[in-house]
């Protein structure tokens, strides 16, 4: 009885299908529309990005719809990365797309990160105690 019980309930729990969202949810709408002037449009219609990069002042959206069938079976309907490069005024000067689930179109990107900051955190690092000794401040 307990036998039939659980196959019955398995097969119950497996014929569910559960959609499962990932990131910013996205309108096609928004998929279509990517041409946006500034960070100040662009926050206002996709909002908080999912990852800010401060070093290449960037904005990076991410955003996955799956549909779960049963236990073992689920399907990617759509996964995107959305990348926003900024200028120095806001202004949005590259947009790029790359599609996840197809990972055979994806190139490595060959950006290289500015070398003032590596300089910068290897000068700081050798100088860290030099100057004034600061005193903080004690309670009693």
């Amino acid at each position: 009885m307990y036998k039939l019980f659980l196959i019955l309930s398995i097969f119950i729990i497996s014929c569910n299908t559960e959609t499962i969202y990932s990131g910013k949810i996205l309108n096609q709408e928004n998929i279509d529309n990517l041409n946006f002037k500034n960070k100040e449009t662009l926050l206002k219609e996709l909002g908080e990005p999912s990852f800010y990069d401060p070093i290449g002042n960037q904005f990076v959206y991410f955003s996955e719809k799956k549909k779960k069938n049963s236990i073992f079976k689920t399907k990617i309907e759509y996964s995107y990365l959305f990348v926003f490069d900024f200028d120095k005024n806001n202004n949005v000067k590259n947009t790029k797309v790359y599609d996840l689930k197809n990972k055979n179109s994806i190139d490595n990107i060959d950006d290289i990160t500015d070398s003032e900051v590596i300089k910068r955190g290897l000068i700081e690092r050798i100088f860290g105690g030099v100057g004034p000794q600061q005193e903080l401040p004690t309670t009693p």
